[in-house]
C-alpha cells in the first residue's frame, strides 16, 4: 500500500511516520506539502504529530485552511483513509472532519509519558486487527489533548461506536487516574460516522519497536494494511466494547 504524510509548518512526526511506513511496515510512502491542492495517489493520508503553524490562533485553526485540507477532504469523502495523530487529530476537528474539539489539558501543563488505551471497538480499518477491550501502551505528548464534546454529541459518539480509544489503567478500567489530560469520558480518540476517518492523540509511531519503547502502535498500522487485503491472517469480526 502507500502511505501519505502531510508536512505542515511545525510538523515534527512526519519523518517518524514517513519511516515507519517504508522501513517498518515495508510499504510505499511519500510527502505531502501543505501547499499542494492535490494529493499523490495513496491508500491512506496521515496528518502527524507537531505543531502546525506554530499552533498559533489555537492547535489546529491555521492548517485547516491549508490547501492540501481540500484534497484530504475528498480524499475522506470518496472513502479513503484519513488518520489524525495528536496535532493531526486537532486539525480533523478544526477541519470538521471529526466532531469536538481538543482543548488545555487538565493540568494546564504539556504531558509527555506512555499511557495504555482500551480498543473500544474493531470496527474501523485502523483497529480491524485489534479485539474490542485490547489494551494498549502508547506514548503522549501534548499541551492542548483534552477532548472535549457537547453531551449530545458524546451520546452520539457512544451509541454509534465512534469511540475507538479510551484512556484506562493497565487493567482496563476507565478511571481519573488513567486520564493524562481531563477528556471527557476518557476518550483518547474518535472515528467519523464512516469509519474511514481516525483522529487519536496518542502516538502509534513511537510505539512501533521493542528496543525504543514497544511495538503496540504497529497493531494500528497492520490493520489498516490488513483491511486492504495485504495480510488476511489478522482478519477478524469485528467487535465493539459496550460502554466505558
Amino acid at each position: 500500500m502507500r502511505w501519505g504524510v502531510v508536512v505542515f509548518p511545525g510538523s515534527n512526526d512526519d519523518r517518524d511516520m514517513l519511516r515507519v511506513a517504508e522501513r517498518i511496515l515495508g510499504d510505499d510512502a511519500v510527502p505531502l506539502w501543505h501547499k499542494d491542492a492535490s494529493i499523490a495517489r495513496v491508500d491512506c493520508v496521515v496528518l502527524p504529530g507537531g505543531f502546525s503553524y506554530g499552533d498559533y490562533l489555537r492547535c489546529g485553526a491555521m492548517a485547516r485552511f491549508s490547501p492540501i485540507m481540500t484534497a484530504v477532504r475528498t480524499h475522506a469523502e470518496a472513502g479513503g483513509l484519513v488518520l489524525g495523530i495528536c496535532n493531526g487529530f486537532q486539525i480533523l476537528c478544526e477541519a470538521g472532519l471529526l466532531p469536538g474539539a481538543l482543548v488545555r489539558n487538565r493540568g494546564l501543563r504539556f504531558i509527555c509519558d506512555t499511557v495504555t488505551v482500551r480498543v473500544e471497538t474493531s470496527a474501523t480499518p485502523f483497529t480491524y486487527g485489534c479485539p474490542a477491550g485490547e489494551i494498549l501502551a502508547l506514548p503522549v505528548k501534548h499541551g492542548e489533548g483534552c477532548f472535549v464534546a457537547d453531551e449530545n454529541t458524546l451520546g452520539v459518539l457512544d451509541r454509534q461506536g465512534q469511540i475507538v480509544f479510551r484512556y484506562t489503567d493497565r487493567g482496563g478500567r476507565v478511571v481519573p487516574d488513567a486520564n493524562p489530560n481531563g477528556s471527557l469520558a476518557g476518550i483518547a480518540g474518535i472515528c467519523n460516522p464512516e469509519r474511514n476517518v481516525l483522529g487519536l492523540m496518542p502516538h502509534p509511531e513511537h510505539a512501533t519497536e521493542r528496543l525504543t519503547g514497544g511495538e503496540d502502535g504497529l497493531k494500528l498500522f497492520r490493520s489498516v494494511q490488513a483491511w486492504l487485503g495485504r495480510d488476511a491472517t489478522v482478519r477478524r469480526e469485528p467487535t465493539v466494547v459496550p460502554g466505558p
